[in-house]
């Protein structure tokens, strides 16, 4: 399923992929705390070593923060209870980091690496040998500072040691009956940014409420870019055409500009994961 895969391991089905995943968390000895966003892939992190480890050797922790849309927060507690995992939300505020505010392209770096001395901090504090992440094989070519803060602190990435990439990722989300397995890829919503642009409490605010309502409106997988006083809409390329059906474009546009913007630009590229890294020539064209 993973095409560009190289090296990485070659499984039948989703059963062998799993239990590969499950094999090497077994050496995780003394379990660990699981970073979960509520994504795709630390939903299936957190499945996995649910069972790998035992619930009461796994914590899940999530980082109750400005960049995190409510409603993830929300869905991160619910897999933790799903799993017979305790949850624990991380008070404070990345806003309170000078350089993440100054939003420069390592921005992630110092969001991630104060994130990680907290879960190195309370996996001491529980008695638990490990700190892992949702990082999956397909990650490693991505402009991603936080790993670089991952490797810093000693957070572990068991997706990405085994070779395993996204396709895998849902496909064993699917096989273990998890609905987040088709569950549209995120990111923190401070990457609505360009850099350069201070990253602040409003704007965060106004990016979150305008893809609410995006995605209230039907659209699953949605970036609003804040160019402020400009929102880029970014939907995949095949909705465009739905976006700008009699009476959909009217609402957008009236329901973005509730959010705070003045203008609302539908961006022709499709969506496409770090397009705000495209000038920095790292960003990918591929739509989503």
């Amino acid at each position: 399923m993973d095409s560009d895969a190289g090296s990485r391991p070659a499984f039948a089905s989703p059963d062998e992929a799993e239990r590969h995943v499950l094999d090497h968390l077994g050496t995780y000895a003394g379990g660990g705390v699981v970073a979960l966003s509520g994504g795709t892939d630390s939903a299936l992190l957190l499945s996995l070593a649910a069972e790998a480890w035992g619930p009461e050797r796994c914590l899940a922790v999530t980082s109750r923060s400005e960049s995190l849309p409510e409603e993830e927060l929300a869905e991160a507690r619910a897999q933790a209870a799903a799993v017979g995992v305790e949850h624990v939300g991380l008070q404070g505020s990345e806003l309170d980091i000078e350089a993440f505010r100054r939003n420069a392209p390592d921005r992630c770096f110092h969001c991630k690496d104060h994130l990680y001395g907290e879960l190195r901090r309370v996996a001491a504090e529980r008695g638990l040998a490990y700190v892992v992440d949702g990082t999956n094989a397909d990650d490693a070519g991505d402009h991603r500072p936080g790993m670089a803060a991952a490797r810093e602190h000693g957070v572990r990435s068991p997706f990405l040691e085994a070779g395993v990439g996204k396709s895998w990722v849902r496909a064993i989300s699917r096989h273990r009956g998890l609905d987040t397995w088709d569950k549209p890829a995120e990111a923190c919503l401070s990457s609505r940014f360009p850099y350069g642009t201070e990253v602040t409490r409003e704007g965060l605010l106004r990016v979150a409420q305008a893809e609410r309502v995006l995605k209230d409106l039907g659209l699953r997988a949605v970036r609003v870019r804040d160019h402020d006083p400009v929102a880029r809409v970014e939907i995949p390329v095949d909705e465009l055409g739905a976006a700008l059906a009699p009476g959909m474009r009217e609402r957008i546009v009236a329901g973005i500009r509730e959010a705070g913007f003045a203008y609302v630009a539908l961006d022709l590229d499709g969506l496409r994961s770090g397009s705000l890294n495209e000038p920095l020539g790292r960003g990918s064209r591929k739509p989503m």
